[in-house]
Formats: C-alpha cells, structure tokens, sequence
C-alpha cells in the first residue's frame, strides 16, 4: 500500500510565523488562492484520513475535492499551551521558552502537552488507519495533517533511524510511504522507502 503525507497549507497564524497547534485556524485565503492559480497536482489516492481541524480539513477538500474525507481526533496538532499563537521574537527573552530550545524541543509545553504523549499518540493514530486501511484493502491513501504529526509518525514508524526533526514539511509538502502488508500483520509496523513527496 502507497501511504502520502501533506502538511495542511499556510493558515494566518502560519504565514505570521506564530507557533500555532490547538488554534483552529481556516486556511489564508492567499494559500488558497495561490493554490488554485498553481493547479499543483498530487498522486491519486482512494482514501483520506484528516486531523479533524479546519486546516486540515480544508486542505485535503482541495486537493482531493472528490474523495471521502475520514477524520482522527489522534492527528490533531500539538497544544502548545503558553506558546500558542506566540512568535520567536514574541518568545525568546521568556525562561520557559528558553529551557525548551534548550532541551531540543522535548520539555512539555508551559500548560500544553507533553512532546512524549504527542508523538505517541500521533504515531497510534497513523497505526490505527493502516491497520483499518488494510482490512479494507486499500492500494492508496493520504494523511492531510500537521507539520508537527508528520514529524512525529515518522520519527516513530520509519524504517530510516532519523530524528524528529529531521521530517519537517513545509506547508503543502511531506513524504510517500510504503506499507508492506505481511510486516505490519506479524506485528511489524514500519513505514518503507520514505521519500519526499513530488507535487506537480
């Protein structure tokens, strides 16, 4: 099974540089007017699994206005608590802020959610649509999500041993994947041949 993941396109919040995650933003209306200017062409799939927020949602309506559209609550974006809606330059002089560059990213957001739970979590959730997307004997699907559950899925499911941060995905972007069906029914669930997605 061929497996696609697309960051949603630009929101507001996006095109500001904010750190945006639990905000349910709309797509800017630029991004979607920049979008149908491009024509941009993606591979053809027979499902779609969102995260259930407007940018996602949106997203995946343009790209595949034809298909069915299935949402998981588990691909939502990370909260990220006392960052929310905040930029670098809004962020860098705060201690907690600093202690979390500091980390590498991995100390749990000031009243937000922890980067353990949130990578799990993503990384169940794709599990879980695979797993369905093969009893149904699917051949293709998409995952219109978030640049943070890319990273975290593939961080998580990837055959090659990259860190997080090594799959970030600008927006519209992401990666293909392959499924091989007898790994994941033995219990082995790794996501193959992971390449950067090629729009045209």
């Amino acid at each position: 099974m061929k497996i696609i993941f697309i960051r949603h396109l630009p929101t507001p919040g996006n095109e500001k540089r904010q750190y945006i995650g639990s905000t349910d933003e709309s797509l800017s209306a630029g991004a979607v007017k920049a979008f149908r200017e491009k024509e941009v062409r993606y591979p053809d799939v027979q499902s779609v699994i969102t995260s259930p927020m407007k940018r996602c949602i949106e997203t995946a309506r343009l790209i595949y206005p034809e298909t069915e559209i299935r949402m998981e609550p588990m691909l939502r974006e990370c909260d990220f608590g006392l960052f929310e809606g905040k930029t670098y330059e809004d962020l860098k002089e705060h201690p907690a802020y600093i202690e979390w560059l500091e980390s590498g990213g991995m100390t749990a957001f000031p009243g937000g959610e922890a980067q353990e739970d949130f990578r799990r979590r993503c990384a169940d959730g794709v599990r879980k649509w695979i797993r369905i997307l093969m009893d149904e004997k699917t051949e293709s699907a998409a995952f219109v999500v978030h640049g943070g559950t890319i990273m975290a899925a593939l961080s998580r499911l990837a055959g090659e041993p990259y860190d997080f941060y090594h799959w970030q995905a600008k927006n519209g972007e992401g990666y293909t994947a392959e499924v091989i069906e007898e790994e994941w029914k033995t219990g082995k669930g790794v996501l193959r041949n992971v390449k950067i997605l090629k729009s045209c």
